[in-house]
This record gives C-alpha cells, structure tokens and sequence, in this order.
C-alpha cells in the first residue's frame, strides 16, 4: 500500500487536503471519486524512515525497462512511447466523433470521467487513437480539468471543441454537451461532404482542360512548326503566339513547373501569417459567387453553435464567445466579435449583430429579435440553420450546374483557338508551294 496527497473540492465547493491509502494511483482515484469528490491534485508520497526509502528507488528502475517491452503504460518514459506510435498517423474526424459519442454516453449511464476514458482507451479503433485517448485519460488523472487535458492535443481536438467542453464543465452538463458536439460534428461532416462533391466534377474538368492543353502545346503543335518551318511561310501572328508558347513550355518547362512549386509554396506560408490569411478571407468574401456562399456557410455554423451552447444551458456570453471561434474567417469573427461587446452592455442579440450585415440578413435579425424576446433563440437559431443549410445546398447544386457547361465551353475555347491556328497557315501553305 502507497500513501497518497491529495487536494480536492468536496460536493460543497470547499477544498480539503489530505492523505489516502491506496494500492495504486488508479485506486486512489477511484477512491475520491466514490466519495463525491473532484481531484485536483493527486501526488504519492515517499515513506517517512530511512528503510523505507530503498524500496522505491528498486522499483522506479522497473517502469523505465517495462515500457520498451510495452508491458507499463503509467510509467513517466512511457508517454513519450505512446507520442511516437501515434505520430505515425492522425486521429481522424470519425475516430473523434465516435470518442465523443460514446464519451457523452458513458457519462450520462453514470460512469466516472476516468473510467469512461479508460473505457474508451481499450476500445479504441486505432493504436494512434488509443494512445491519444490515453494521453487525456493520464492529465485527468493528474487531476486537470478535462478541456485543459484536450487543449494539450491542439492537433486532435480543435479550439471549438475545447471551448464547448469547458463551458459543459463549467455548467455541469458534460454529457449533454458532448453530444451536442458529436451531432455537430456529424452535420459538419455532412455538409463538407456536399460541398466537396459539388466542386468535384469541375475539378476534373479543370484538371483534364490542362493536360489536353499541355498535351497540344509540347507533342501536337511542334510537328506543325517544322512543316511550316521547311516552306518559310510566314505565320499569322495568333499561330506565332501559339508557337512561341509551345516553344516556352517544351524548352523551359521544368523551370516554370520548378517556379510554380516555389510560388505554391510562398503563397502557403503567407496564408499561415495573420496578415495574409486576412487579406485571403477579404478577397474571397468580395468574389461574386464564392463570397456569398461563404458567408452563408460561417452563418450557418455560428447559428447552429449558438443555438446548440443555449439549449445545453450555456450562459449567452459564454456561448457567444464559443460560437464566434466556429466561423472560421477571422474578418466575419472580428465583426462578431464587436458584437459581443455590446451584448455584454446589456444590448439585446438582434440588434448587436445589426452592424454584420455579410453573415446576417435583415429578416434573419429580425427573426433572432423575436425569438430573443419569446425566450426561444435556442431554437430558433437551430432552425435558421437548418433553413440555411437547406437553401446553402439548393445554390451549390445550381452553382455546379452552371460551372459544368462553362468549363466545358472553356476547354472548347482553348482547344478551338489552338486548332485554328494551327489550321489558317495551312490555307496559305499552296501560295508558297505554287
């Protein structure tokens, strides 16, 4: 038996101090959990006498071979193991969504944090999930709150996740909010997966425009240069520029191609800087098509968030600060973000939003107005959303519609001029045999 510290907060918001003892760490959470305490900290303590003291140091030896032979998870060198194995792959949007179902359902069946996590360690789909699970089971453990212990693994559970896991801590209905979180992680998949279908057919038909092009330019058009070559026929000037280009790419072609992966990949780290990802948002909130279907989509996900943190019994502000961190471009974050302020003066929702005219419509405040006042914004927000998205998905089917034929003229237009000028100087071609 090992004697344990622990700090705690007892059922009545008071925090005691004290030791147990426990055959585990393990154990002695389970301890002060059954006892209807909330840990804190939990450290184990040396013994007092000097014969006491020898026994630990043989077994701290025991832990730092046992994780080599992947025999002891606890032990300290052991967690760096569990990073390694998991840095060969990455905990997917499915792998999370179903942590989170399952998360919500074993805490409202009454099963301790620890133990649900434990739960959900053994029945892990994945090693790299496992080990994930295992990293935020371990900081619980040591007593940290569990949206500090997923804030850790930025690159597992985004900031919106956190965020909406603190505040269903903070107001005691965890399990309520996970599985707000997993319904919403399953409606952003699905809209995702809608908007990555419709934009998949242009795509290809970007994607094929291009080969045939190069495909003309580097193998079809030389054969026609050197018949016009041997007659010294003059060529008209939109068949020398087809001709010039054709040269550019065959001679030069690598460089250009060596040039393009440069260009990507200066334009990927200005897009990481503050400074560039703003200037992109602004750019694309301004395009005619693009820019509002963008807004329409961080609108839907703002509503949907919103109403989704009030209907778990998420303080309004508490719940505005969350949402706004789900539209995703920062330009329409910081207009929200002015809004905020003015709810906090004690000005109500509809109006604040007045002055975010790109995410919110004048029939959308004012349905948020009288829903604010009936004491049902909760669900009205979830219904503009729902109505959003609906209307969202109409003009993507009716934008790919319309991009389908004109992609199709686009590479007919391509494909035409390259033919035309290939063909005229043909026409000329018996004024110089003659």
């Amino acid at each position: 038996m090992s004697s344990f510290h622990y700090k705690v907060i007892q059922p009545d918001g008071k925090i005691a101090e004290g030791e147990i003892e426990a055959g585990s760490r393990q154990d002695a959470f389970r301890q002060i959990e059954e006892r209807g305490w909330r840990p804190i900290k939990l450290a184990e303590r040396n013994g007092a006498n000097g014969s006491h003291k020898a026994p630990p140091r043989k077994q701290e030896k025991k832990p730092e071979k046992k994780p080599e032979n992947g025999a002891d998870a606890n032990a300290t060198n052991g967690e760096p193991k569990k990073l390694s194995l998991g840095g060969a792959g990455k905990v997917t949007a499915r792998m999370l969504e179903n942590f989170t179902r399952l998360l919500s359902s074993l805490l409202a069946a009454g099963v301790p944090l620890s133990r649900a996590l434990v739960i959900l360690c053994k029945e892990a789909s994945a090693p790299v999930a496992a080990a994930k699970w295992k990293l935020v089971h371990d900081r619980v453990i040591d007593g940290m709150a569990l949206a500090d212990a997923m804030a850790k693994s930025p690159e597992t559970f985004p900031r919106v996740y956190v965020a909406m896991v603190e505040a269903g801590e903070t107001g005691g209905f965890l399990d309520v909010v996970l599985a707000q979180i997993a319904d919403f992680q399953a409606r952003e998949k699905e809209m995702r997966s809608k908007v990555m279908t419709a934009l998949l057919y242009p795509v290809i038909l970007l994607g094929l425009a291009l080969a045939v092009l190069v495909f003309l330019l580097v193998f079809f058009i030389p054969r026609f240069q050197t018949i016009f070559t041997g007659f010294g026929a003059k060529l008209p000037l939109l068949t020398q520029v087809i001709v010039s280009t054709s040269e550019v790419m065959r001679h030069y072609g690598l460089f250009l191609l060596l040039g393009l992966v440069v260009v990507g990949f200066t334009f990927r780290n200005w897009m990481v800087s503050e400074q560039g990802r703003r200037a992109w948002e602004g750019l694309i909130l301004r395009l005619p098509v693009i820019g509002p279907l963008v807004a329409q989509f961080a609108m839907s996900r703002f509503c949907r968030m919103l109403g989704t943190l009030l209907g778990a019994g998420v303080p309004l502000i508490n719940a505005l600060n969350v949402a706004r961190r789900s539209i995703g471009n920062q330009i329409l974050v910081d207009a929200v973000s002015n809004s905020i302020e003015r709810v906090k003066e004690g000005k109500a929702l509809g109006p604040s939003l007045g002055d975010c005219r790109t995410l919110f419509s004048g029939s959308t405040l004012e349905m948020i107005s009288v829903a604010e006042e009936s004491g049902k914004l909760d669900h009205e927000l979830v219904r503009i959303a729902n109505v959003t998205e609906g209307d969202l998905d109409r003009q993507l089917k009716s934008a790919v519609a319309l991009a389908e034929p004109l992609m199709l003229f686009l590479i007919a237009g391509f494909i035409g001029t390259i033919f035309i000028g290939m063909v005229i100087p043909i026409f000329t071609l018996q004024d110089y045999i003659k």
